[in-house]
């Protein structure tokens, strides 16, 4: 589930993608930097990242295993924003009780230079946790190695 604070303006068009006021978040954008689902005030982050996980964790039942976090940034986005962005988010699933296994917070998949950020959730297992603790050397993604 992904909100962006600008939209970004695709090279072949030359123009940004929408529009947003000066007071304005989108909800529910595009990885492609598609429009969202809705246009809502801007809002504190708390506020953001419960509209942001609301709708995921309506989807899917949560509790009684852990769970991967992916805190990705659309481009536009300082990292210290995207981790208080996390910093809320871990707030409410441990609300919730949800237990966060592992996090990726950062700048991974991007809607060029888009202000904004997508959050994704990963129920997961021993065996899913103890793969993603293998070593990984590639240009994007280093640890354990």
């Amino acid at each position: 589930m992904g909100m962006a604070l600008t939209s970004c303006t695709v090279p072949a068009a030359g123009k940004p993608t929408f529009d947003l006021g000066e007071n304005e978040i989108e909800l529910g954008i595009g990885i492609h930097g598609e429009p969202g689902r809705r246009r809502v005030p801007l809002a504190p982050a708390r506020e953001i990242a419960g509209q942001l996980m609301n709708p995921i964790l309506a989807d899917r039942d949560f509790t009684g295993r852990p769970v991967i976090v992916m805190l990705n940034g659309m481009g536009g986005t300082p990292l210290i924003e995207l981790y208080l962005m996390y910093g809320e988010v871990a707030k409410l699933l441990g609300e919730a009780g949800i237990t966060v296994a592992r996090n990726l917070v950062g700048n991974y998949i991007t809607s060029l230079e888009m202000a904004g950020c997508s959050a994704t959730v990963l129920q997961v297992d021993e065996e899913l946790i103890r793969l993603w603790d293998a070593p990984v050397n590639t240009a994007g993604l280093r640890w354990g190695t």
